[in-house]
């Protein structure tokens, strides 16, 4: 299993740096839009659809996708202007922000179910902003978006060591039985580490230290929350993971449950920088 999880993670970073880096804006929009589609298939999963409505479900999605990026294409970053003042973009961001900063910790005491109608919507929240942001903050430049993705694998890495070596106390037993508190501590110190390391070799000095700190935790925080609600979408399915399409990773939501509810709110943050 290692073997199979190390291979597939290398041939994902071969086709994902190359892309990163190289492609144009239209382009990396486009290749975003087949990520997510899928995504939004394993998505039909979670609520229980037959292979055929999943089928039609990604399909729609990334078709979607699609369009916004042929329509508006500046709007949302995939053509020359990097800062959109388009109404919808924030609009976008902070229904995004909302959910999973208002409604989420709601959603994962009481365990609410995800079906009909309202599962599809839910899936529109969490994955179109997620395109919109990638493709957004990706026009900073490839190594701000990188760097952003590493924010979500240091807190990852981070809570993993920390949780086998000192983890005691379950986080939600309930939801995700690995996950510790002492495992979410050690993810908001890694977090920190990193950030404070990046601050200072890049000279970045977009807000005061101490309001970068309270950043690099809040990120972290939601990063946890966004992988803690696809465990608790899984073991309402009755599901291991959201598919199989990444050998020894499961699915496409699998690798960004975290990312779905970091990277809309790190966008939203950067346009109000951006327009303050």
């Amino acid at each position: 299993m290692l073997k199979t999880r190390v291979i597939t993670a290398l041939v994902l970073m071969a086709l994902l740096l190359p892309s990163l880096f190289y492609s144009s804006q239209a382009t990396w929009a486009l290749l975003v839009a087949g990520f997510i589609g899928i995504a939004a298939w394993e998505w039909g999963a979670l609520l229980g659809w037959s292979l055929i409505g999943r089928v039609v479900l990604g399909l729609v999605t990334g078709l979607l996708c699609v369009f916004l990026s042929i329509a508006d294409p500046n709007a949302i970053g995939a053509g020359e202007a990097f800062v959109p003042a388009n109404p919808w973009v924030f609009l976008a961001y902070g229904i995004s922000a909302a959910f999973w900063c208002l409604v989420m910790p709601f959603w994962l005491k009481n365990k609410w179910p995800l079906q009909g109608i309202g599962g599809v919507l839910i899936g529109a929240v969490v994955l179109l902003p997620t395109w919109l942001a990638m493709v957004q903050l990706r026009g900073l430049g490839a190594g701000a978006l990188l760097g952003i993705f590493a924010v979500v694998w240091m807190a990852d890495i981070a809570a993993y060591f920390s949780g086998k070596a000192f983890g005691k106390h379950k986080l939600a037993p309930s939801i995700s039985p690995g996950k510790t508190r002492e495992g979410a501590i050690g993810a908001c110190v890694g977090v920190v580490v990193y950030g404070v390391v990046v601050r200072l070799v890049f000279g970045l000095d977009l807000m005061p230290w101490w309001l970068w700190i309270a950043a690099l935790i809040g990120v972290t925080v939601i990063s946890i929350v966004g992988d803690l609600y696809e465990s608790l979408l899984k073991r309402k399915a009755g599901i291991k993971d959201s598919s199989n399409v990444l050998p020894g990773h499961g699915g496409v939501l699998d690798r960004i449950d975290s990312l779905t509810s970091t990277l809309p709110v790190v966008a939203l943050v950067w346009l109000l920088l951006a327009y303050r």
